[in-house]
């Protein structure tokens, strides 16, 4: 069995560099977290979250999976939801794909990987609602990158649909909702504009009416 001891040192190392340039630092951290972002991205070891926005332990609360869905069976990902809106009262929720995406790419293209064909069949279903402008596009490079993009989209619907979040809106707390995708190839961040921060912005048939709750008191 291969050792680990170089992950061991590495984890030293990273800790000793941390305390010397924030004398502290790991003292306050335990003490509590206060994070003001939430970001729901892909599990793939390319896309380190933290990393890509600059952000330090404690500063990013993080929700992980295979091409970043939102789905609402899900309840891992709605108990991620709940935790960071309820109690740790984050602003921002940030869905975060990427360019060149595995799960994306085997989805569309119709390859059997195992048991995760199950979950990307949600792929599939976005794929089809807008079949027309992606098999209009003339590469296979192109789709790709585009149901990146229109994965996000449909990922940011999802969370703004939730009863965690609409909850949230309706008590009047701050919160806004964004859609990003993360290039490999140069380790930029585009901004989807597709940004959320009231129910005012979602359709309709998805609003809840937040007046039964009372009606219920």
């Amino acid at each position: 069995m291969q050792s680990l001891q170089h992950l061991f040192e590495n984890n030293k190392a990273w800790a000793d560099r941390i305390e010397r340039e924030a004398p502290g630092f790991f003292k306050k951290l335990s003490a509590q977290q206060a994070p003001e972002y939430l970001w729901i991205g892909c599990s793939d070891s390319r896309v380190p979250a933290n990393d890509i926005v600059g952000l330090l332990p404690g500063e990013l609360f993080v929700h992980r999976n295979v091409a970043n869905l939102v789905l609402h069976a899900d309840i891992n990902c709605l108990s991620v939801l709940q935790y960071a809106i309820d109690v740790l009262k984050v602003k921002h929720i940030i869905v975060c794909g990427h360019y060149g995406c595995g799960g994306i790419n085997a989805a569309i293209s119709k390859q059997k990987v195992g048991l995760v064909d199950n979950w990307l069949r949600n792929i599939k279903d976005i794929y089809t609602m807008h079949k027309a402008e992606l098999e209009a596009l003339e590469t296979e490079a192109e789709r790709q990158n585009r149901m990146c993009e229109l994965n996000v989209m449909e990922q940011v619907r999802n969370v703004c649909h939730t009863s965690v979040v609409q909850d949230a809106w309706d008590r009047g707390q701050e919160l806004a909702v964004h859609g990003w995708v993360y290039s490999l190839r140069n380790g930029r961040v585009k901004d989807l504009k597709v940004s959320h921060s009231s129910a005012d912005q979602i359709d309709n048939i998805y609003a809840l009416d937040m007046t039964d709750d009372l009606k219920d008191k």
